[in-house]
């Protein structure tokens, strides 16, 4: 009885809470003047919240503008201040420190709208992007994309069916993605690829297949963010097949995971389409994650789930340089009650044999070593005999994994500019040997075997010739050089 007066009550208070935290639209927004758009709140000393002077020019755009065309005229240092309107537009930033900055008037955003026609609102390769308060909708591929840009904010933006990925940073380095909110996205709402020195902050993640992923990427904090109504809340992924092969240094701390029971709607035959519904958390193949301080509530399947490539979906892949296996997860504190009421698939058949029909809090299946828990008997578990103890009590001393100083840009000389275009570009949705959102990167060798150009002339004018895949968007922006340079390297990869 105590449980269920205060469960409601819990989830009342930490609503307001939430409701009060996000976003208010009562009253018109007061934008800051440019040389306050760092300023860090906290403790933090990182690079991206420290005091930035500014000494660029604002570029305004108005209602019937186009924003591309300040993206032209722009310089590094400047800032492009949009007004509310809807933009139908995709947004090319390959210059580097520019600003996009949205007034919010009685309400009233700057919106981009794709009408479903368009693949991507914001398109950004550029170092030192900041892109904040903009309604994004109806794009078929991404919100907002990151293509080997470093030292990026990217924040207060409302991202609403906007295609596979909502916010998508590839290749960076030195990021901070806070004050979201995201929903109706196909894969990840927020999807951290390949990435080292990222923070996702405060963001409202909900209808989605993935609310956050971390995926071969390294050194994440995760933290204070609401992520509630997805197939999967919150995961930390190795992916085989990617030129990164490691996910490892993250803390997924002090978060809302709740009710994550929506239905699978990924693409099929993708990894993210075998999340069974009701996840709250999942470790696949990663290392060195803590997970402290979170609540975790009513998520069908199970609170926690830790798994290798094999119980993952990932077996198919035959990449040697991908250890498949999780090691050193580590389990602090965190408040779990009533998850696992509707296990499903393998789970509910495992559930089956304990001679319960209620999954677990946590559930630990495959290989691994060195994981651990503290105080294991507060929650259900399976799986969990060779957890040890842990070895600190909280991880309070690290704030935030934002570089001190900015992450330099880099070089790319001609030699590399395929391989760079392959990891910032495409890797993204082609992987070696094993389904993302698009074909795998050894069945575009077999057709286009000893015929880069024929990857150009694609890559330039794309036909979905395929049911069973996406479209995939053009790429026509690429210099001609970069083009061929990909091309090639496509055809060279062994694995």
């Amino acid at each position: 009885m105590l449980k269920k007066i205060l469960f409601p009550l819990i989830l009342l208070i930490v609503g307001v809470l939430i409701g009060t935290f996000f976003f208010d639209e009562s009253e018109s927004t007061v934008m800051p003047s440019p040389n306050n758009l760092y300023r860090s709140s906290g403790d933090s000393v990182s690079s991206l919240k420290k005091e930035k002077v500014f000494s660029g020019a604002i570029l305004e755009v108005k209602n019937g503008d186009l924003i591309m065309d300040a993206v032209r005229k722009s310089a590094p240092g400047d800032l492009i201040r949009v007004y509310p309107g809807v933009y139908k537009e995709t947004v090319y930033i390959d210059k580097d420190d520019i600003s996009f900055q949205g007034v919010i008037k009685e309400g009233e955003w700057p919106v981009l709208d794709g009408s479903k026609e368009l693949n991507d609102a914001f398109l950004y390769s550029g170092n030192g992007i900041q892109i904040e308060n903009f309604k994004i909708i109806n794009y078929k591929g991404n919100g907002i994309m990151g293509q080997a840009g470093n030292n990026f904010i990217l924040r207060n933006n409302w991202i609403i069916d906007a295609g596979v990925y909502g916010i998508f940073p590839q290749f960076g380095k030195n990021g901070l993605i806070e004050h979201n909110i995201l929903s109706g996205i196909e894969d990840a709402a927020i999807y951290v690829g390949m990435c080292d020195h990222i923070d996702v902050l405060h963001n409202e993640v909900y209808g989605n297949v993935a609310g956050i992923e971390i995926e071969n990427s390294r050194h994440c904090l995760v933290e204070n963010n609401l992520a509630y109504d997805n197939t999967g809340g919150i995961l930390a992924f190795v992916t085989p097949g990617l030129p990164i092969k490691t996910t490892f240094d993250v803390i997924i701390r002090n978060n809302f995971i709740s009710k994550n029971n929506h239905e699978n709607f990924g693409a099929p035959g993708s990894i993210v389409a075998g999340i069974p519904p009701g996840t709250g958390i999942l470790v696949m193949a990663a290392d060195d994650v803590i997970i402290e301080n979170n609540i975790i509530s009513g998520n069908d399947n199970a609170g926690i789930i830790i798994t290798d490539f094999a119980n993952g979906g990932a077996a198919a892949s035959n990449d040697p340089d991908s250890e498949p296996n999780p090691d050193r997860v580590m389990i602090l504190d965190n408040f779990m009650i009533d998850n696992g009421n509707n296990p499903v698939g393998e789970l509910k058949a495992l559930m089956m044999t304990q001679l319960s029909t209620t999954g677990p809090d946590i559930l630990a299946i495959g290989g691994g070593e060195g994981s651990s828990i503290r105080d294991k008997e507060r929650y259900r578990t399976w799986g969990l005999g060779s957890f040890g103890s842990p070895h600190i009590s909280s991880t309070s001393d690290t704030k935030t994994f934002l570089l001190d100083q900015p992450a330099e840009a880099r070089p790319i000389s001609k030699k590399d500019l395929g391989e760079m275009t392959y990891f910032g570009i495409c890797s993204g949705c082609h992987a070696f040997d094993i389904r993302l959102i698009g074909v795998p990167t050894n069945l575009i060798q077999m057709i286009y075997k000893d015929n880069p150009q024929g990857i150009v002339d694609y890559i330039n004018n794309p036909k979905n010739l395929r049911e069973d895949y996406p479209e995939m968007p053009p790429q026509d922006y690429l210099s001609e050089e970069a083009k061929i340079a990909v091309a090639e390297y496509i055809l060279s990869l062994k694995k």
